[in-house]
């Protein structure tokens, strides 16, 4: 039998048990008050063909998100596996995480970086809240996909590559 230990209140491993789960990342971009905005996100998942939604979660002290959600719309870069930098870069919270960054704009304000191994332009469907987190619905109006572009995987706290 599996001997399992009681959640009670130890993040350190509740965390220890979520890294089990690899997941892609992805960057949340937006361009709000004439300059890039952007959040890095594991928790993207993809939840239904029709509507076509995706999700992430946002923590609830984020201080990016409340200008993210401002707009109408959202650029989903699912990264790739040379990203790693990136990625750190994205999820900081001091300096500029668009220095150095490949990236184009859409019409509607989507914010999508170059060299992405898909590319979602999103609206704000349904926010829920969860926890210490917001779970974000977002409705997916268009998109592009690079299939010769690996994705980006993070696994227990490291970034990884898939093996072929």
């Amino acid at each position: 039998m599996v001997g399992l230990c009681p959640v009670d209140g130890d993040q350190a491993t509740l965390k220890e048990a979520y890294a089990c789960f690899p997941s892609g990342v992805t960057a949340v971009c937006a361009y709000r008050g004439n300059a890039p905005v952007g959040i890095a996100a594991s928790s993207f998942t993809a939840v239904s063909l029709d509507p076509p939604l995706v999700s992430l979660c946002v923590q609830h002290s984020s201080t990016t998100w409340p200008a993210l959600s401002s707009g109408p719309r959202l650029g989903v870069s699912v990264l790739g596996e040379t990203h790693g930098s990136l990625c750190q870069q994205m999820s900081s919270r001091i300096g500029d995480r668009f220095a150095g960054v490949g990236w184009e704009r859409t019409d509607a304000g989507a914010v999508l970086l170059h060299e992405a191994a898909a590319w979602l332009d999103c609206s704000v469907y349904q926010v829920v809240p969860a926890g210490d987190h917001l779970l974000v619905l977002l409705r997916v109006h268009a998109l592009r996909v690079r299939g010769d572009v690996a994705p980006l995987v993070f696994h227990a706290s490291r970034f990884r590559r898939l093996a072929a």
